[in-house]
């Protein structure tokens, strides 16, 4: 909870490194991607509240949520000295915004409608660190296109968040990336058996294949190869392809099922 509190947020910010890890960055590019994305979302739903759209997408929502908000006077203080380091400016209003943000809502008895728009952002930089703004959003690992907030109203929500989550999105994701999930009798798309993952590799595209499994991560699989796979996203049998969002919320309602609950291997 500390960590979404004014302070515990600044301090958060202060243990980011914002200019070397590019090794932790590379590791961690999928979910820095999809955190990303989930910045913009948010972003743009604040920004179509307020009439903000100008402002989209790196801006400071309390600015037109709460005009004329201030964080006690130590903290802000703190804060700019802070951001005053910081070089470029869209990380320096974002950072300065979700300080901010979490002083509005510091004591509020109701959660953010919509959803707090800093959170995925803070840890996307606890994940390897900034970005910048060139023809691409470049995370340094991966590039995503801007988009427009029209784009980003419509995109599909990404609410895992849960670190381990991320983690597991990450782990192994060398490749181009197809998820699948195991239907059938008593098991739905939204609440499938348990999904797959076909990583495809390098110029030659080797194929691998891998099951979320009962231990809770990636493991080798055989049940991709006796089915034809088509390019509706279907499989002869039992299979549908599922999106990485999709897969991701099938990831944090296994991992957070008390133990001896786990998806079938």
């Amino acid at each position: 909870m500390s960590g979404r509190l004014p302070r515990g947020v600044l301090e958060r910010l202060r243990t980011v490194d914002w200019y070397g890890d590019w090794d932790k960055a590379n590791s961690h590019r999928r979910s820095r991607a999809l955190l990303m994305r989930e910045y913009l979302r948010r972003a743009a739903l604040w920004a179509r509240a307020y009439g903000a759209e100008t402002e989209w997408p790196f801006f400071d929502v309390t600015e037109y949520a709460a005009p004329g908000f201030e964080p006690a006077p130590g903290l802000a203080a703190e804060l700019e000295e802070y951001v005053s380091k910081l070089g470029a400016p869209s990380t320096r209003r974002v950072c300065r915004g979700a300080v901010r943000w979490a002083a509005l809502r510091e004591g509020a008895a109701e959660p953010s409608a919509p959803a707090d728009p800093y959170a995925p952002l803070l840890l996307m930089f606890e994940r390897g660190g900034g970005y910048s703004i060139e023809e691409f959003i470049d995370l340094y690992g991966v590039m995503i296109p801007h988009g427009n907030l029209e784009s980003h109203l419509d995109a599909e929500p990404f609410l895992s968040l849960a670190p381990s989550t991320l983690d597991a999105l990450d782990s192994g994701s060398e490749g181009r990336i197809s998820y699948y999930a195991k239907i059938g009798e008593g098991y739905l798309r939204s609440s499938p058996k348990g999904i797959l993952r076909r990583r495809l590799v390098g110029r030659e595209s080797e194929t691998y294949d891998e099951a979320f499994t009962r231990n809770l991560r990636w493991e080798p699989t055989e049940y991709l190869r006796p089915y034809k796979l088509y390019a509706s996203g279907h499989s002869d049998i039992g299979l549908v392809q599922i999106t990485e969002v999709e897969a991701a919320a099938f990831i944090e309602s296994v991992m957070g099922k008390p133990a001896g609950i786990r998806p079938p291997g």
